[in-house]
């Protein structure tokens, strides 16, 4: 396992590697019973709503995980903690997000994994972690950064799936 300060490398392989390392964040959110704020980075088909599914699927959701590309927000209230999946690809500006009540999502214990979080620049809270994926051959290269103390802790924890950098 490779830490860098305050981020760690890893590789992965596929998607179900994807998905397993959002089943590990899911595990380490439940445990934590904190709320949580993920910006996931990474160009069009780099993993993010994959890694998003594994996640929704490791707090117990059993039906489709979609990207919510048109709705900007998908909620998962039903699981513990309630999670919050936002697409802000289309987003036209962010204070669109003001209309639609985005400060009560980041209340609580709520977790919330925000795609494209630059189109959210100066209304979206501070992420706890930033997760950057990226192809590197047949697999995606993924940075992990902590941005807060819990972000950190979080990171500490991570059993990282794939091999390291």
């Amino acid at each position: 396992m490779t830490i860098y300060g305050n981020e760690r490398r890893l590789f992965l392989e596929g998607e179900a590697e994807t998905e397993k390392l959002g089943h590990e964040l899911a595990r380490l959110v439940i445990e934590s019973g904190q709320g949580l704020t993920v910006f996931l980075d990474g160009d069009l088909g780099m993993g993010k709503t994959t890694l998003s599914r594994g996640v929704m699927r490791g707090l117990g959701h059993e039906g489709a995980v979609k990207s919510p590309t048109y709705t900007l927000v998908e909620p998962y209230e039903h699981l513990k903690p309630p999670a919050y999946h936002f697409d802000l690809y289309r987003l036209g500006d962010p204070e669109e997000l003001e209309y639609m009540g985005i400060r009560d999502y980041f209340s609580g214990d709520n977790l919330c994994l925000i795609e494209w979080p630059e189109r959210g620049k100066g209304v979206l809270p501070e992420p706890d972690l930033e997760i950057h994926l990226e192809r590197e051959g047949d697999g995606r290269s993924v940075v992990i950064r902590a941005r807060s103390a819990q972000g950190a802790h979080l990171m500490n924890e991570l059993e990282l799936v794939g091999p390291e950098h």
